[in-house]
């Protein structure tokens, strides 16, 4: 199973790169455009999805609920209103500048949560409070662009709203991946103490692990893995619900375990709904958080029929 899906995963990525291309007959303009354009929507493609697959598990695992995840829980909205705040109010427009605010605005969202749901809140209160938090980012988010000096600000951001991972440089994507690469890391790190938060918090702590401090580096770096991504791409939704999932089934329920397969689950998801973009009608843009939003709200809708009334997941 596992070499099937690795195999799955190197054909995604060939292809990604090399597919749709018509410029065989022309090597050096050929190699301009698979190092300019498509090797950074590649590179972005697997982590942007990674960040998002593993900050949906550690997120699962935090707030003891299959439905967390960067979108429902308003992280992703935080973040796109931390970056549109830092590029159209405080004209700093700049890569690394709407990196941080991404990160910010998707940490406050987490902070917020957490405060009013709690941990091992009960399904509807997480997702009431998360959808709460993110219609007030976005309503947020579209005010910002409709109060900016520029009258086509909000037509410029349409489609980075949406989610978009088309002409984006190779400094801009560094600038993105490598803070959330380094918050992945931490995440993974942390997988062991994962894998004992359904044994209590009094166990954690009879072990050595403050779940208080657990629970706010997990928030922290989650938002920086999801906001640092979110700034330069745009929100997508559901792939950091639906990787999480899976990833639990495959790893038999353990949280700390599914941190990596959540993780290369996404990039696999964003990476096969980008190639479906590409092969989009020719003058037709459709925005990748498209596509995800149509894989994953059957998903969603399965996943919430099967959950019993007050469950606590």
């Amino acid at each position: 199973m596992r070499i099937a899906l690795a195999l799955f995963g190197f054909a995604l990525v060939v292809a990604h790169l090399l597919l749709p291309t018509t410029l065989l007959e022309r090597p050096e303009l050929a190699q301009l455009i698979l190092v300019e354009l498509r090797l950074p929507r590649t590179l972005l493609a697997i982590g942007y999805g990674l960040s998002l697959g593993m900050a949906g598990a550690v997120l699962q695992a935090i707030f003891a609920n299959p439905l967390a995840s960067p979108d429902i829980t308003g992280a992703s909205a935080g973040g796109a209103l931390g970056a549109v705040t830092v590029a159209y109010v405080l004209g700093l427009s700049g890569a690394v500048a709407m990196a941080v605010g991404g990160a910010i605005g998707a940490g406050a969202a987490l902070v917020l949560l957490f405060l009013v749901a709690g941990r091992g809140a009960d399904p509807a209160r997480l997702l009431l409070a998360g959808l709460a938090i993110a219609l007030a980012a976005g309503s947020a988010t579209a005010l910002m662009l409709a109060l900016a000096p520029s009258p086509y600000a909000f037509y410029d951001a349409w489609r980075w709203l949406m989610g978009s991972l088309v002409d984006r440089s190779r400094g801009q994507a560094a600038a993105a991946l490598v803070p959330a690469m380094i918050a992945c890391f931490f995440l993974w790190r942390d997988r062991r103490a994962y894998d004992l938060i359904a044994l209590g918090d009094d166990v954690l702590a009879s072990l050595g692990v403050d779940p208080r401090r657990l629970a706010n580096r997990t928030m922290f770096l989650a938002a920086i893995a999801t906001g640092a991504c979110v700034a330069l791409c745009g929100a997508i939704g559901f792939v950091g619900l639906i990787a999480p999932i899976i990833a639990r089934h495959l790893t038999r329920g353990h949280p700390g375990r599914a941190i990596l397969p959540a993780g290369l689950l996404g990039a696999g998801v964003l990476l096969f709904a980008d190639l479906v973009v590409r092969f989009a009608p020719a003058g037709r843009d459709i925005p990748i958080g498209v596509i995800t939003s149509l894989i994953g709200t059957p998903i969603f809708i399965f996943v919430l029929a099967r959950l019993p009334r007050g469950s606590r997941a």
